[in-house]
């Protein structure tokens, strides 16, 4: 009869034995009979479930949270989540529950801190579980997010006015730090990171290292950035900026703003937003070319949050008026009252 059985080696009871045509050898890590029959018989009942149900009725949302941090996922939020799901079967969880979770564990958050921290994540694990078999892949719609309104872009005015304050405070690594954001899209934890090794002005590029989340990729410099990183002597194994923390970014910027009586813009607002925005603006853009650039992996995200356009309908029906000029000034007149019957007169009621 198939099943598995106590023996013991070492001081250490094992369960051996064969289950659903599976051999079976397993330390059950204690020297006490009692616990080690009770162990024993708690794994059997499970080999026989998943034998008898698939993994998807016994793989649990910590083992897959534990597999998917050991290929490198991002774990920052999954502790409250694990507390949430613990022990519950990977393959049960389902997309109300996991709404469900974020309204439970961020009463107070807003939608996208919901989205973030619980929805993201928890579908990340278990789509990671799906990859290695152990359940269906799931799909959550998020909570609607209005679209932010915190970040306003800059324009080259803005920038030339807070470049030309922090030089004169002879401050030329801030200065070149907020230009490298507005001209390549980059976040500030990516700006900061770099350093010297990361950089070839000979080919005016910046090579970002790959990270848990990202790939790697290449950031194109233009001739005004290649000077102003040339002019900082960026060194091999030193931030390529001067900076390492993103406070120092922060509070630079708002005193130069200060000082140079310009409205402050924090820098993901004065890089990345100005980047989209004003790519976006420039006759011929393309979103796909623009979001390339910038690191954008969604369309949606790109144009809902970071693309602002300023009085777009009067800016399309100006260039309509380029295209066609005025049509029929010379024969419009003025409409004579009376002239029109209402469209409904006469019709049978």
């Amino acid at each position: 009869m198939s099943g598995l059985r106590l023996s013991k080696r070492g001081g250490v009871f094992y369960a051996t034995g064969t289950v659903g045509g599976q051999r079976i050898r397993k330390s059950l890590g204690t020297g006490d009979r009692g616990v080690a029959e009770e162990l024993r018989a708690q794994y059997e009942a499970r080999l026989w479930k998943r034998h008898t149900y698939g993994d998807e009725a016994v793989r649990t949302f910590e083992e897959a949270a534990l597999s998917y941090l050991e290929q490198g996922g991002e774990g920052r939020f999954l502790p409250r989540i694990l507390a949430h799901f613990k022990g519950r079967a990977i393959g049960a969880i389902k997309p109300a529950e996991i709404k469900g979770a974020a309204l439970a564990l961020y009463p107070d958050a807003g939608p996208a801190t919901r989205n973030r921290q619980v929805i993201t994540p928890t579908v990340a694990v278990i789509n990671h579980a799906h990859d290695l078999g152990w359940c269906g892949a799931i799909r959550v719609k998020g909570f609607p997010v209005p679209k932010s309104r915190k970040h306003k872009p800059t324009d080259r005015t803005w920038l030339r006015a807070f470049m030309a304050q922090a030089d004169a405070d002879g401050l030329p690594h801030l200065a070149t730090i907020v230009l490298y954001m507005h001209q390549t899209g980059a976040r500030i934890g990516e700006a900061i990171a770099l350093t010297g090794d990361d950089c070839d002005l000979s080919r005016r590029i910046v090579l970002v290292p790959k990270t848990k989340t990202d790939e790697g990729f290449v950031r194109h410099l233009t001739a005004e950035l290649v000077l102003r990183i040339g002019a900082l002597a960026p060194a091999s194994d030193k931030p390529l900026f001067h900076y390492a923390q993103r406070s120092g970014v922060n509070g630079g910027m708002q005193r130069v703003c200060e000082r140079a009586g310009i409205e402050y813009h924090p820098p993901h607002a004065a890089g990345r937003h100005s980047f989209a925005t004003n790519a976006m603006q420039r006759p011929g853009a393309r979103v796909k070319q623009v979001m390339e650039a910038g690191g954008w992996k969604s369309a949606g995200l790109f144009l809902g949050t970071y693309v602002h356009e300023a009085d777009a309908g009067a800016e399309i029906a100006r260039q309509q008026d380029e295209e066609t000029g005025p049509i029929g000034t010379d024969t419009t007149q003025a409409a004579k009252p009376g002239r029109y019957r209402p469209w409904n007169k006469g019709l049978k009621r």
